[in-house]
């Protein structure tokens, strides 16, 4: 039985993680590659950091590495815990 482990719990969350994910790769200077031109990324937020730009058509970032994409998904976990744990306080 296949099983789609990518499904969204809260599908509504969709545009919430999409912003954390282009603020994430901009923090880490990865943000070109995810692209302003998303239409979700925060370009005034890219643009501090200098790293306004991206791929026509979506912002494929399919020459980063694993460990490059990997660290954006880390780093939302951890957030997403941490904001979790706060809020059980």
């Amino acid at each position: 039985m296949a099983r789609n482990s990518n499904r969204k719990v809260v599908p509504e969350s969709r545009n919430m993680l999409n912003q954390m994910k282009y603020e994430i790769a901009a923090e880490f200077g990865l943000g070109a590659a995810y692209g302003a031109s998303h239409g979700g990324a925060d370009t005034e937020f890219a643009g501090e950091l200098g790293e306004i730009g991206g791929f026509a058509g979506g912002g494929y970032g399919g020459h980063l590495t694993s460990r490059e994409n990997g660290s954006v998904g880390g780093e939302m976990t951890k957030r997403l815990i941490r904001q979790a744990q706060q809020s059980l306080v």
